[in-house]
């Protein structure tokens, strides 16, 4: 019998959910997203310190010798992103999501100039714009940005996303994608209730079929990325979902798991379900959001979280600089 991984790929596109290469290679996704978190972590193990090194001496070289190693550091992450991103495109088939500094989530127009930034770096390297994905907070202002650069052909992913309300603002822009965050809502429920829930009744399975519903029933082009998994049961219950994004953990017990999977979402079933449309403007949004306790608190602390994240890799990039024997004067 086929693996539950074998098996998932025949109804959804697997995408790998790591900064790490090695674990790419090993299970070549289609595609592949990479965070703050995700990049900190890689940027710590050994394997990648020339990455990390080659970035730091050419932003070193481009700052000029006033620039401090606390500058550097700053300046870095953008550059350091991209060449992790130039790396993943190399083993993977498909798209990698490059992240806006989650600092900028509730500035629109900083966020449309960071995007511009990142197209800038990978359009340099000669890859296309089809194979990145600008990954935004999915505020108001972030979904603003992405409706601005998706008109300008550039493909968002809306991350941090948790709530019904912003999958709609979402797509009524025109986001190319979606993360909705499966295991951080079951987090959140399971500290509010103090209840464990089995995979058919998690709340973030449940969230990520009811907006997968509502997009198929309304013939939204945007397309659902179920992300963040805390077990198997969680992708399993998602088996049609559009794409899934999982960690190399979960992908070796997917592919070590046998048994018999079957769809469990399927845009035909959406199609006969009484759903309402929801007319979706900021004042609405904002309604929606404050009334929904879980993706207000989880949206805060998702931006809290990645916001850290970059200022923890700054701290990790000045201390790396300064290990970094190349003299300053290598600039001239």
């Amino acid at each position: 019998m086929a693996s539950l991984l074998e098996q998932l790929r025949g109804y959804t596109t697997v995408v790998s959910d790591s900064g790490d290469f090695n674990a790419i290679q090993q299970f070549r996704p289609q595609d592949a997203t990479t965070n703050p978190s995700l990049i900190a972590a890689a940027a710590e193990m050994p394997g990648y310190q020339t990455v990390v090194d080659d970035v730091l001496k050419q932003v070193r070289k481009d700052a000029g010798s006033g620039a401090s190693d606390k500058d550097i550091a700053a300046l870095a992450f953008r550059p350091l992103e991209v060449a992790f991103g130039l790396k993943i495109l190399n083993i993977i088939p498909g798209r990698v999501s490059t992240e806006v500094d989650a600092r900028l989530s509730y500035d629109t127009e900083k966020s449309v100039e960071e995007a511009h930034a990142i197209i800038a770096l990978y359009d340099k390297a000669g890859i296309s714009r089809d194979r990145v994905l600008i990954k935004l907070a999915s505020t108001w202002e972030g979904i603003r940005a992405a409706e601005i650069l998706e008109k300008e052909g550039i493909h968002c992913n809306m991350t941090l996303l948790f709530g019904l309300h912003q999958a709609v603002a979402a797509a009524e822009a025109h986001a190319t994608l979606i993360s909705p965050f499966v295991g951080r809502i079951l987090d959140w429920y399971k500290k509010d209730t103090g209840k464990d829930y089995a995979p058919a009744d998690d709340p973030g399975v449940h969230s990520v079929t009811t907006i997968y519903n509502y997009y198929k029933k309304f013939g939204y082009k945007t397309v659902v990325m179920g992300a963040s998994f805390r077990n198997i049961g969680e992708i399993t219950e998602l088996a049609g979902c559009d794409l899934l994004t999982i960690a190399p953990k979960l992908l070796t017990e997917l592919e070590s798991t046998q048994g018999d999977l079957p769809r469990k979402l399927d845009p035909a079933n959406s199609q006969k379900l009484d759903i309402k449309k929801i007319p979706m403007d900021k004042a609405t949004f904002e309604k929606m959001h404050a009334e929904d306790r879980m993706a207000h608190d989880k949206l805060k602390e998702g931006i809290d979280g990645f916001s850290k994240a970059i200022v923890d890799l700054e701290v990790l990039l000045t201390k790396r600089l300064s290990e970094i024997t190349e003299p300053a004067t290598a600039a001239h």
